[in-house]
This record gives structure tokens, C-alpha cells and sequence, in this order.
């Protein structure tokens, strides 16, 4: 499994609900939440590593010791937003280094299934709540870059270049890793 970086089709593609939590399910959040702590994420979702369901990955604090503030997200949504918008700092693992300011609500009430099939709500704040809004977008094919300002877009310009000239070469020279093709 690897974290694949913009254009990647994989990352535009609509995510399709989870039917069963099955140890394939089970094995790939394992497997994407290393993945998260392995780049110091703070979130991941199935589509930035090529899976074509709704899954995400999150620790809030970024923090593998930190458990508590782990969550596995099964085919979740966001049911309520309030509190107003704020416009702060984000970043993605698909887009390595790039850094813009996007406008997000400051809380959300959002629902999703665990591991185990349960069902389970909560609201979040602040930081949580831009993680759930992000990898959320990632589940319908919506990236960050779609969320900055025209100021933000102008300003990351040269990097956006830069990730499709490079995904162009590998591409080219046969570099992607197999298996890194959509699977969907």
C-alpha cells in the first residue's frame, strides 16, 4: 500500500459505501493508519491509496502513542455544521510539502461505523473538525486545491506544476509502483 500524490486519477474518483466490514476492511485501515503515522498525518483516506471505498483513517493529535484520539470512519458523513467558517493553515499527504489556507466550518457533527459495524456520532471542533471535512472530501473525489481561494490556488501554482510534471514522468518511465493503477 502507498499514498499515491496528485494528478493520480484514484484521488477524483467518488468513493463507493462500504456493504461489509470484512478483514480486507479491517487489514487496509491497519495498514493506512501506519501509513498516516509513517508520513506524520493526521488523516488518510481509502481513495489516496487507491481504494475505491468510503474508509478514512485519523488521529487527531497526529500521535500513534495517543490511541484515544484514533478513529477508524466507515462511510461518513457530516450531518451538521455550525459555529461558522474559519479560514487556517491545511495540508494533504497527496500533496507532500504544499500548505495553503482553505475555509472550513468550526464544528461538526458527524456519524460513521466502526470496525466493529457500530454506529457512532460525535461533534467536533477546531482541528478535528477540519481533519473530518478534508478526508471527507477526499470520499467525494474533492481535493483541497478545489476548497483554496483564487489567492491560494495563484500562490501553489508553481507546486501544482510540479506534482503533475512528475506523476507525467513516472508515468512515462514506468515508475509507479503496480498495483498503484485505480481499482475501480
Amino acid at each position: 500500500m502507498k499514498i499515491v500524490n496528485y494528478p493520480h486519477p484514484a484521488l477524483r474518483v467518488k468513493a463507493r459505501p462500504v456493504t461489509a466490514i470484512d478483514a480486507d476492511v479491517q487489514k487496509a485501515a491497519g495498514e493506512m493508519l501506519e501509513l498516516m503515522y509513517k508520513h506524520d498525518g493526521l488523516g488518510l483516506a481509502a481513495p489516496q491509496v487507491t481504494l475505491d471505498y468510503q474508509m478514512i483513517v485519523m488521529n487527531f493529535v497526529g500521535d500513534h502513542e495517543r490511541e484515544d484520539q484514533q478513529c477508524v470512519a466507515i462511510n461518513p458523513v457530516i450531518v451538521e455544521t455550525k459555529g461558522g467558517t474559519v479560514n487556517d493553515r491545511e495540508g494533504c499527504l497527496s500533496f507532500p510539502g504544499l500548505y495553503q489556507n482553505v475555509r472550513r466550518a468550526k464544528t461538526v457533527v458527524v456519524r460513521a461505523y466502526n470496525l466493529k459495524g457500530e454506529l457512532y456520532q460525535m461533534e467536533c471542533h477546531d482541528l478535528a473538525a477540519r481533519v473530518w471535512q478534508h478526508e471527507i472530501d477526499h470520499l467525494q473525489g474533492a481535493l483541497f486545491i478545489d476548497r483554496m481561494g483564487s489567492l491560494g490556488l495563484s500562490r501553489s501554482e508553481k507546486e501544482l506544476e510540479k506534482f503533475i510534471a512528475d506523476f507525467e514522468k513516472d508515468k512515462k518511465k514506468g515508475n509507479l509502483p503496480p498495483g498503484l493503477e485505480p481499482k475501480f
